[in-house]
Order: structure tokens, then C-alpha cells, then sequence
């Protein structure tokens, strides 16, 4: 996959200045106007929510929380259905111009391909599950410290729901599915698939917006209020989990930056510090903050 420029990173907030999802939607929404006309590069933010569940498009009514859930349930405009942001989850969200011809799911495998190898980075084997968005591990249970065995798939044809309707479309965000998570398996039988990264995009006059989730560290219970999907033969994991060892945000962030710009096919990539300087029309003409 290819892109004309540069990737442009911001890092929003992790930890105790974990960013409200409001106020990063309606910042989202700043920069994919001004990307749509060229006021901005492509860029990408990087940041910790507070607790939330957001509801996509194909949400149902059975599959929202049942009573008061602990965190706000907000409805937004990617396709998919619910889902859970919070800390110990890095959010990754890509304001990237496609090119023509716009193939979205070429969009979705690339930010898969950047995941895929920033698990490997420690330790953790993952790849793809037909017929499923996301990063997964397959397979039995790892034992601490290990991956276990698992095919990285090539991308295959299957086509999310709306992403045959450029320039605008939807990818679903599907099978977060939570029961317990912890990937063990139990009397000697294999775990169920376990997930580890969510993706859910939006694509609107040609550029991208939404993105990705990577779970690292995050309490799992949160998943186990929803029902994602409606997927009961899978679970969510966590990078921590998988590797045997504790994995947080900030440890994934340079990681993340350097495999997600290579997958998209830029130039290069730089970081720059916080969202005012990311907006500033003159960033794409101005000295690079940090390079690779």
C-alpha cells in the first residue's frame, strides 16, 4: 500500500492524561476536514482512552451493556458494533489520504501487517482469522514468556461490511469477544482464539479516520459487559498476557510508529508534539520534529 507523503505522529495522552473519547473524536473530525483539503500530511494519533464503550453502526440492542456498565456508551460512525477503549490500551487513529483506486480492505491489512509485526517484536506470533478484522492469536494456550504456534495468514478475499461503497465506507470493528480472556486452557483442551487487537474505520471523501485498538496491559473485565459481535467462540488477550510479562502502552508507542508507517507505504515518518502543532497548516513545509 502506498501513500503520497510523509506519516505524521502525534501522542495525545497516555496514563493520567488518558484523553476522553469526545474530545478525541471531535479532534479526529478536525483533522480529517483538513486533510480532506489538503491542509494537513497524513497523520496518525496515539493515545490512552478513558473507560468507554463505543457503539458502531451494527450495534444491537442486545448487544449493549445491561445496566450501568461503568463507562459511558457512546454511538459513533464507524461500522462495526461495541467495543471498549480504555488505559493499558494503546488507540491508534490513522487520518490517511487513500489512494485511487480506494481499496479499504488493502487499508485494513496494512494497519494488520503493522500490528501483527509489533507483537513479534515481543515475542508474541499473531495473524489473521478469515472472515475476522483484527489481530489474533491461535491456537493452545503459550506458556509464560512464549507465543504460541500460528500461521501469519496472506490477506484473503474477504470484503468488510461497506467497504465497497468508496469514498465513503465503513469497516467493521467485530468479534472484540471477552469472556475470561486470560488465555489458559482448560482440561487439556486448546484456547479459543484469542484477540488482540481490534480495528474499525471509517473512510469518508477519500481519507481514513478511526483506526485501531492494541490491548497491552488493560483490565479484560471490561470486555466481559458487552457482547461484541455476538461472537461467543473467541476471546480478548492482551500483549502482557500473551508474552508472559508486563507489556505497557508507552513500551509499544516507537514500536507501533515504525511498523505502521512502513506497512502504509510512506516515505518516512515524524512525530510531532501534540495536536495544536499537528494542525498548524505549515507542518507539512516545516523541519522534520523526528525522523526514522
Amino acid at each position: 500500500m502506498e501513500t503520497a507523503a510523509d506519516l505524521v505522529f502525534t501522542q495525545l495522552g497516555v496514563g493520567s492524561q488518558a484523553v476522553p473519547y469526545l474530545a478525541g473524536w471531535q479532534l479526529q473530525r478536525r483533522m480529517h476536514e483538513r486533510r480532506v483539503g489538503d491542509q494537513i500530511p497524513d497523520s496518525c494519533l496515539l493515545l490512552e482512552h478513558e473507560p468507554v464503550y463505543t457503539a458502531g453502526k451494527r450495534t444491537g440492542v442486545l448487544d449493549r451493556p445491561i445496566g450501568d456498565p461503568g463507562a459511558p456508551v457512546i454511538d459513533v460512525d464507524r461500522g462495526g458494533k461495541i467495543t471498549w477503549h480504555g488505559p493499558g490500551q494503546l488507540v491508534g487513529y490513522p487520518i490517511i489520504r487513500l489512494p485511487d483506486p480506494i481499496d479499504v480492505v488493502a487499508h485494513v491489512r496494512a494497519i494488520e501487517e503493522a500490528l501483527i509485526r509489533t507483537c513479534a517484536e515481543f515475542g508474541v506470533v499473531t495473524g489473521r482469522v478469515h472472515g475476522r478484522s483484527g489481530v489474533w492469536v491461535t491456537g493452545g494456550a503459550p506458556a509464560p514468556g512464549t507465543a504460541p504456534p500460528v500461521t501469519t495468514a496472506a490477506p484473503d478475499t474477504w470484503a468488510p461490511p461497506d467497504s465497497n461503497a468508496p469514498p465513503d465506507g465503513n469497516v467493521a470493528q467485530d468479534s472484540n469477544v471477552a469472556q475470561d480472556g486470560n488465555a489458559v486452557a482448560r482440561d487439556g483442551k486448546a484456547a479459543p482464539d484469542r484477540k488482540v487487537a481490534a480495528i474499525g474505520i471509517r473512510v469518508a471523501r477519500g481519507v481514513t479516520m478511526h483506526g485501531f485498538a492494541l490491548n497491552c496491559d488493560c483490565d479484560l473485565s471490561w470486555f466481559d459487559r458487552i457482547v461484541p459481535c455476538g461472537i461467543r467462540d473467541a476471546q480478548v488477550t492482551t500483549l502482557s498476557a500473551e508474552a508472559g510479562r508486563t507489556i505497557g502502552v508507552t513500551d509499544v508507542i516507537p514500536l507501533v510508529q515504525r511498523h505502521l508507517a512502513d506497512a502504509l507505504g510512506a516515505s518516512g515518518w515524524h512525530v510531532a508534539q501534540g495536536a495544536d502543532t499537528l494542525l498548524t497548516p505549515a507542518l507539512a513545509a516545516s523541519p522534520p520534529l523526528a525522523t526514522t
